[in-house]
């Protein structure tokens, strides 16, 4: 693996790999939905449905064109902390990549039909993936406005049709200019390179990229709860009730150490029928018909920040009992921390979760985009081999000590009203 900085501040790493010829190419933008402005909920998602709508030199959906054009695949997305954009082609196709990412960089072809076009899309989108979906935007959408009081952590980071339909050329515009410099982004390209050769073209189509600072990321940390919040909405097309709880947990980025065994505890809990909440819940008891538990509102433990959650999530019986279900899991936790794990259930847990991370990372685009954000967020893509090794270390102690920290008191709770039920 190689890093290096172009004069214009933009972050290059090249993690080369001769085992198939293909490449990928990933670009990942330091904004995310906690960045967009107040009023303009939606926004960060917005933009990147609008880097897809040509250029300067390029017209609308010439990336498409061209990526497709030579055996490819691309998309982005919008997550709490970066926005990523990405390409997987044949590595003889790599230049081509290059080109269009350095080329949207200098900017994308913000106007007026391009904006109006793709609020419509994304409206669109809203509709699909949450207002005609059951549980949609459950519990993503949902959870942060309970656990947080701050518009950055707590807002809808879909967007309200109000706020997208109000947006302008000019915010757009303002939003590039702040955001999308040089210097806030990171270039990965993983895969069959040779890295002298891959420097050079990088330097030939980034390197002219204009120069713009990056802008000072503020914190977003909020208090910690010290009473427990729990809200309701009815889901006029949910056929089942569903719940979802989340705590705060150590800061990923800066108390990683302190971060990692919550990782670990959400799959001691939920990771597979020898869990502890999947055999007393969905087994035993019969109280869930579903329960799954994660680090981060978007399930991404290793690429988020602070503040962050762990979060269980259940489907419930008709009928089922949420006060219940609440009370078995403070059990569960309480019996976890007192009492510690089952011979071999650690090592069990940690095993999944190094297969689980090798298989995922096998692939070229997974490695890309895990090593942009690693650099985006700590300057450490190569924390993505250690990983396995990291999580091997996390001890009892420190999983027991986890599961105590999960205390009601610090809990925000969002519970779903089945308005589909017969």
């Amino acid at each position: 693996m190689e890093r290096l900085t172009l004069p214009n501040g933009l972050r290059v790493v090249l993690a080369p790999d001769r085992s198939a010829p293909v490449v990928g190419v990933a670009v990942v933008y330091d904004v995310g939905i906690r960045s967009e402005p107040e009023g303009r909920t939606g926004f960060a998602h917005l933009f990147e449905h609008l880097m897809f709508q040509g250029s300067a030199n390029l017209e609308k959906l010439a990336h498409f064109r061209h990526v497709q054009g030579s055996g490819g695949t691309f998309n982005g997305s919008t997550h709490l902390d970066y926005t990523d954009y990405f390409e997987v082609l044949p590595s003889n196709a790599l230049e081509r990549a290059l080109f269009l990412e350095a080329d949207r960089m200098r900017g994308p072809r913000l106007t007026e039909e391009n904006l109006r076009n793709q609020v419509d899309v994304v409206k669109e989108e809203i509709r699909v993936n949450v207002l005609n979906q059951p549980y949609g935007g459950f519990p993503w959408l949902t959870l942060p406005p309970v656990m947080f009081d701050t518009f950055p952590n707590a807002h809808d980071g879909y967007g309200s049709f109000t706020d997208l339909e109000s947006a302008t050329v000019a915010d757009a515009a303002d939003f590039f200019e702040r955001y999308y410099a040089a210097g806030n982004a990171v270039l990965t390209v993983a895969g069959d390179i040779d890295v002298a050769e891959t420097t050079a073209l990088i330097e030939r189509h980034f390197g002219s990229v204009p120069a713009r600072p990056a802008p000072a990321r503020p914190s977003f940390d909020e208090p910690d709860l010290t009473a427990e919040r729990r809200k309701s909405y009815t889901d006029r097309l949910a056929p089942l009730p569903a719940v979802a709880a989340a705590w705060r947990v150590p800061d990923p980025v800066a108390d990683f150490a302190g971060y990692l065994p919550y990782v670990v505890l959400a799959e001691v809990l939920t990771d597979g029928d020898a869990s502890r909440l999947v055999e007393r819940l969905v087994l035993k008891d019969r109280s869930v018909t579903s329960v799954g538990g994660y680090l981060g509102f978007m399930g991404e433990p290793f690429e988020v920040r602070d503040p962050t959650a762990l979060l269980l999530q259940a489907h419930l019986p008709p009928g089922g009992d949420t006060d219940k279900l609440l009370r078995t899991v403070d059990e569960e936790l309480d019996r976890l921390a007192q009492d510690g794990l089952a011979a071999g259930e650690l090592a069990r847990t940690q095993a999944r979760m190094a297969t689980h991370l090798l298989r995922d990372t096998d692939a070229v685009l997974s490695r890309t985009l895990r090593m942009a954000v690693l650099e985006q967020q700590r300057g450490e893509p190569g924390l993505l081999n250690e990983l396995p090794v990291l999580l091997a270390e996390v001890t009892e102690e420190q999983i027991r000590a986890a599961a105590a920290a999960l205390r009601p008191e610090r809990r925000a709770t969002i519970e779903v009203i089945p308005g589909a039920a017969r």
